[in-house]
């Protein structure tokens, strides 16, 4: 049992906070209570960054003491939205969220994963007629291996998981979400996944 802490209380937070103790996990979902999000990382191993990404940066930099030694997992995008709400630019052109996230919080262990989806996806990934990829990117192994147990817990199979590398790739996976409004548009809220097909 892994103790876990969720930022962001959202339909991503929730969703993976239920299916994260569903799988036996001890978590606490951070509000957005003063001191909430300080007190829920402090007491955590992991700590998932369910954050909107637009803002994502600002509130994990203000836990740099509570985030040291730890790791994090940011499923989040760094969006610039259309006027329906939908992403329509990156924040972070040329780099990425989570290369940010891991240059601001040398001494945590940023992993970046399963930004590539719709969020019922996340947690149910064999509901999907064909199956899907989540990525994994970081810089350390061990923070990868051990996000790769927390993603297999999830219901990905190991074959579904690729290791893509260091944090750097990650700003291949966040570039990703530009298809999204595209797909939503054409084909609605229906579950997908960005997936290698092999």
């Amino acid at each position: 049992m892994t103790t876990i802490a969720v930022l962001g209380n959202g339909r991503v937070g929730g969703n993976l906070a239920t299916a994260l103790t569903r799988a036996g996990h001890q978590v606490t979902a951070a509000d957005r209570a003063p001191g909430a999000a300080a007190d829920a990382a402090r007491t955590a191993d992991i700590v998932i960054n369910a954050t909107p990404g637009a803002g994502s940066l600002e509130r994990l930099t203000a836990l740099r003491e509570e985030l040291r030694g730890k790791i994090l997992v940011d499923v989040s995008n760094a969006t610039l939205d259309a006027p329906d709400g939908l992403p329509a630019d990156l924040l972070y052109p040329g780099s990425s969220l989570a290369e940010q996230l891991q240059e601001a919080l040398p001494e945590t262990h940023v992993v970046k994963t399963l930004n590539t989806m719709l969020f019922p996806v996340m947690t149910a990934p064999a509901t999907l007629t064909q199956p899907p990829t989540a990525y994994l990117s970081g810089d350390d192994p061990q923070a990868k291996q051990t996000v790769h147990d927390l993603l297999v817990d999830l219901g990905w199979h190991k074959e579904w998981i690729t290791d893509l590398g260091g944090i750097r790739t990650a700003r291949a996976t966040e570039a990703a979400i530009l298809f999204v409004p595209h797909i939503i548009r054409s084909s609605g809220f229906t579950p997908f996944a960005i997936s290698i097909a092999r």
